[in-house]
């Protein structure tokens, strides 16, 4: 398909909000821009970016070019990450709004938290799937420490394998402990290095889109505002 035509897959639907969210350093924005690379020709799509005190990551997806400037929108929460992405989403939400007057119909709309920590979650009245990042540069503990991110994330990927070997990491017992605390909750192992386009996540997030609408979203309880694990 040559670059710029896309042939809606929501044609009259409103856009899948997909939340991508984990710890500092996972690999979060270089996921996202993978997954503009690999869809941008197919789907209407726009990002919001999130961080504390700066548009760092909005930055970072521009200057890579993987989107137009006007489909990054950025946010500076000023408050941890999660508070943004659950405990007071109106920014986020303005921001996604924003982008749909400015752009009209999108198929789908990436949100990428702040650096957070095993805590943190999507509210879901602001994401309709949500997918967590962790890396194996934390060890092979990561998974089997739980948390909402891992536990009860639609999509868990445990990125950086590439680095497996040099940290130690057996990502056998990452295979295991995150089936045992996910259930049938799927995990995807990815090397951004060996794999520059995402293939396994892509293909996740363009299931979410073809699935039918859902519908109207409303907001749920705010849960306690925490900090540690």
């Amino acid at each position: 398909m040559p670059p710029g035509r896309c042939v809606s897959l929501r044609p009259d639907k409103r856009a899948v909000r997909i939340g991508i969210g984990g710890p500092v350093g996972s690999g979060k924005t270089a996921l996202v821009a993978a997954l503009c690379r690999a869809l941008a020709t197919e789907l209407r799509l726009a990002v919001v970016t999130n961080d504390i005190y700066t548009t760092e990551d909005a930055d970072f997806l521009r200057r890579a070019g993987v989107l137009p400037d006007d489909r990054i929108r950025a946010v500076e929460t000023g408050c941890c990450p999660h508070t943004a992405i659950r405990d007071d989403i109106s920014a986020n939400l303005d921001a996604v709004e924003e982008l749909e007057e400015r752009l009209g119909a999108l198929d789908l709309i990436l949100v990428e938290s702040g650096g957070d920590n095993l805590t943190a979650t999507f509210s879901k009245g602001l994401v309709d799937h949500q997918i967590f990042v962790v890396d194996v540069a934390g060890g092979d503990k990561v998974p089997r420490k739980g948390g909402p991110g891992v536990t009860t994330a639609d999509l868990l990927v445990i990125n950086k394998t590439d680095l497996a070997p040099l940290v130690g990491a057996d990502l056998g017992v990452m295979a295991r402990d995150a089936q045992a605390r996910r259930g049938d909750l799927p995990t995807v192992f990815l090397s951004l290095v060996g794999e520059p386009g995402a293939a396994p996540v892509a293909d996740w997030v363009r299931d979410r889109v073809a699935e039918p609408a859902s519908t109207p979203r409303h907001h749920e309880p705010t849960p306690a505002h925490t900090h540690g694990p």
